[in-house]
This record gives C-alpha cells, structure tokens and sequence, in this order.
C-alpha cells in the first residue's frame, strides 16, 4: 500500500542512492571538466615557456610542476621515521609476552625498513646523478 506521499517508505532510500548517484556523477563530469582545462592553463602558463620568471613565488611553481624540484626524498625519509618509530615502539607491546619476538621484531623489522628506504631512495640518485650527467654532457 502507497504511503502518505504517494510512494512505499521503502522506496525512499532506493530514490535517495539514485539521486546522490546522479550527483556524483555529474560532479565528476564538472570535475573532469574543469582538471582539464586547468591542465591546459597551468601547462601554458608554467611547462611551455622557456623564459625566466623574476618573481620567485611564480619560480617556484614553474619548478614544481617542470618537477625540477623532487618532493619524494623528503617525503621518504619523513615516512622512513614514522616507520622506524611505529616499529620500535609496537615492538615494545611484545616485551611481556615474547622477549624473543621483541628482540626479532625490533631489530629485523627495523633493518629491513632500512633497506627498502635504501633501496627507494638509491634509484632517486641514480637518477638525479643521471640528470647531472646529462646536463654536464649537454654543455
């Protein structure tokens, strides 16, 4: 039987999905949309030119998105410490029940962090000694 409103209680939710449904979609589209267009602008007015920017904050962007400026070392090695200390500190909640456990999971979980760190950031300078090389060899 049809509720007060003309439509079951039950059907509520089902038109609330579709209708939050439609507008993720065409929040999507708009986004989709407007990503694009900044692409362009930002691409034409920061990548393309060769020309020097003077004023050092518009330098600074020119840097960022020509990504001659790598955030990725600074971010490792900050994650590389949050690792290391989440590690050595959960490793303390198994002192009381395994002091064996501790001890591997301290040392080794500490050591292979390390080493996969090592590993990232040694491909980071190979290609930044890469790009060195090149620029020496362009000259």
């Amino acid at each position: 039987m049809n509720g007060i409103y003309g439509y079951d209680y039950y059907d509520e939710p089902v038109r609330q999905t579709v209708s939050n449904f439609n507008n993720l979609t065409m929040w999507l589209i708009v986004s989709l949309v407007l990503a694009i267009i900044g692409g362009a602008v930002l691409y034409f007015l920061f990548i393309k030119p060769d020309k020097k920017i003077d004023n050092k904050y518009l330098s600074w962007f020119k840097e960022f998105f020509n990504f001659r400026k790598m955030l990725i070392e600074d971010l490792l090695k900050v994650t590389y410490l949050i690792g290391a200390i989440f590690i050595t500190l959960y490793s303390l909640a198994l002192i009381a029940t395994n002091f064996l456990g501790f001890i591997l999971f301290l040392v080794l979980g500490n050591v292979l962090l390390r080493v996969v760190y090592e590993g990232i950031l040694i491909t980071i300078m190979i290609w930044k000694n890469t790009t060195e090389i090149n620029k020496k060899m362009k000259k």
